[in-house]
């Protein structure tokens, strides 16, 4: 058996004492939910028939009178976004499924589910982190009823799998699981998708082109393809085990998707109280399985949303991560796949490489992930070093997959990584803390040392763009963007005017208070700096002509002030009344007085 990698090993140890009593705590609360008897079975006879009025007879005399689990279905599915386009026929399938194997499903409810690729430089966008912690509530909604003994969680993109989980967690005396739908066929390759938009902000595209390029990107059923927060949601889902092996990024709509849901609901209800095998969410998401997450995603380059929602999903289950951890692990973690914005392939060419079981293979062959660790199939992760296949009779069976990559452009093992350590840096110093991806920035980029131009929206660093005041080294400071401003938006409007500038040879950085997720790119980035500006930090002092250093190299980010004059500074007060008025963003009001820091999550919850 390999040894596990001390750093691994340390901060896992780390982690699990600083969460002692948080966890206690919440391993207490969901040990204490009675789990003798069906979850129905505590109802009143009024209740209970509320409870499956609208079902079918068969249903309902199951509910009624069986002593087989009731499983909840929990979707985002609308037919908008294109990744959830595929649940529409989920919850029919999923029920036919649970009758045949004679236990019962229900829909328990609906979370909204908005697509951050729509709003992107909108006012919508300033709903989207928060739509977190609302589908965290709906979610909570929708299991309240207590008529359930496991649940099934259909959800995919930016912060819908973490607002289901969240509340997933709040519940975790239930058994759970998450249904993928995969995603959609290759279209154009993106780096020719990424080029039409830099010509497009270079003035060198016209508009009918840019949208036929990105209608050819984004062009059918199925998650966008890119390696952004969809698809890092997956990879995290997958290695802490809540998919079944080699589920995430299996096709829609195809017989072998299929069968992986009908084992999926199967496995939920074996796993629940009433099944072979309890296996309640709260146990099976421990420190080691967080830790996991954490190792997926620098070992894959995946979205720096997460140095958000993995906080705090693991502070669901009354884990205390922090940046640090991520920190500490980043050092010992091989990049192990390039995927766009990281590379030229998408997750199809990923999958199709060895995707997910070659990464956990070669990561548990290294001793860098905790194999020990409770999964939904029901072994360690080791079981997660296989690929599914349907054979003859089309029956869903997993073989061990190869030693070797089927891509090595896209894939690469241990001993060859892409770069020794998983590109997510975390930045210190006298404008606090921030994060930075730097899996694709080019390593003369890596310390950036020049004049701030500071703004105070996205739409302004344009507007100077247009005008030609850009055409130097600069750090584009652009804040008041952090949860307590205006709900902390992503900011990829930003990322083809500032890499047609850098490929200008000019000498570029972007340090904010907002986001950029999974496709911050080639442009060197300091986001999510906290205290955000709305909150008095340094970030909020800055003035035009500031010199900026960003040291990515070893962990620095100041302005180059000295400290007596920084300390005399007042920060800047933005006027953000007159900000985006409507388009609901009055109603989270209270979400933004609220919010955490984003160190903590940037959440309410």
């Amino acid at each position: 058996m390999t040894t596990l990698h001390p750093v691994v090993a340390e901060v896992t140890e780390r982690l699990r004492e600083r969460s002692r009593e948080t966890r206690a705590a919440y391993l207490a609360r969901i040990d204490a939910a009675d789990r003798s008897g069906p979850r129905r079975g505590h109802l009143s006879c009024g209740n209970l028939a509320h409870g499956f009025a609208a079902c079918g007879t068969e249903d309902k005399d199951a509910l009624r009178n069986g002593q087989r689990a009731n499983l909840a279905i929990v979707t985002a599915y609308n037919d908008m976004l294109s990744a959830h386009q595929p649940y529409e026929r989920y919850p029919a399938l999923i029920r036919q499924i649970a009758r045949d194997a004679g236990f019962t499903a229900q829909v328990a409810g609906g979370v909204p589910a908005m697509c951050d690729g729509i709003t992107q430089g909108r006012a919508g966008m300033q709903l989207s982190l928060f739509s977190r912690d609302v589908i965290a509530l709906a979610t909570a909604v929708a299991l309240s009823h207590d008529m359930f003994d496991g649940a099934l969680f259909l959800g995919i993109c930016d912060k819908i799998v973490p607002g289901l989980l969240i509340a997933a967690l709040s519940f975790g005396h239930l058994s759970a699981a998450f249904v993928p739908s995969g995603p959609m066929p290759s279209g154009i390759p993106n780096e020719q998708k990424s080029k039409v938009r830099q010509a497009f902000a270079d003035g060198k595209a016209s508009k009918a082109e840019l949208l036929e390029a990105e209608a050819a990107s984004y062009h059918t059923a199925g998650t966008c393809t890119f390696y952004g927060t969809a698809n890092s949601n997956q990879m995290l889902m997958e290695i802490m085990g809540l998919h079944l092996p080699g589920a995430s990024f299996t096709a829609p709509d195809t017989p072998l998707r299929d069968a992986l849901t009908a084992e999926t609901v199967r496995r939920v209800a074996a796993n629940s109280a009433l099944g072979e095998h309890y296996l309640p969410l709260g146990h099976h998401l421990d420190e080691r399985a967080i830790i996991n997450g954490v190792i997926g995603l620098h070992a894959t380059g995946g979205s720096t949303n997460h140095l958000l929602h993995l906080v705090a999903m693991a502070q669901a289950a009354g884990i205390q991560l922090r940046w640090d951890d991520f920190d500490a692990l980043s050092g010992v973690i091989p990049l192990l796949a390039r995927v766009y914005p990281n590379g030229y392939a998408d997750v199809n060419q990923f999958h199709d490489a060895g995707g997910m079981a070659f990464l956990i293979d070669q990561l548990l062959g290294a001793g860098l992930l905790h194999g020990d660790v409770k999964t939904i199939f029901g072994t360690g992760l080791g079981g997660y070093a296989q690929v599914p296949y349907l054979d003859e009779a089309d029956t869903l069976r997993w073989k061990p997959v190869p030693k070797q990559s089927g891509n090595r452009g896209v894939l690469r093992g241990v001993d060859e990584p892409f770069r020794p350590d998983g590109g997510l840096r975390l930045l210190d110093g006298n404008l606090g803390r921030a994060v930075i991806k730097v899996s694709s920035v080019p390593e003369d980029r890596l310390l950036i040392e020049a004049p701030a131009i500071v703004f105070n929206d996205q739409d302004e660093v344009a507007g100077a763009y247009q005008r030609g005041e850009l055409n130097r080294d600069f750090v584009a400071v652009v804040r008041f963007q952090g949860p307590r401003a205006n709900g902390m938006p992503e900011l990829h409007k930003l990322t083809p005017t500032l890499a047609v500038l850098q490929d200008r040879g000019h000498r570029i950085a972007l340090l904010t208070d907002g986001r950029m997720s999974g496709a911050s790119g080639r442009v060197p980035a300091a986001i999510h700096v906290t205290p955000e500006a709305v909150a008095g930090g340094n970030i909020a002092k800055i003035r035009d002509g500031d010199m900026i250093r960003l040291d990515a190299a070893n962990g620095r980010l100041d302005v180059l002030v000295e400290a007596d004059e920084l300390d005399a500074r007042l920060p800047h007060l933005a006027d953000l009344s007159h900000e985006h008025h409507g388009m609901g963003r009055e109603l989270f009001g209270l979400f933004r007085q609220a919010a955490t820091s984003a160190d903590l999550g940037a959440g309410v919850l």
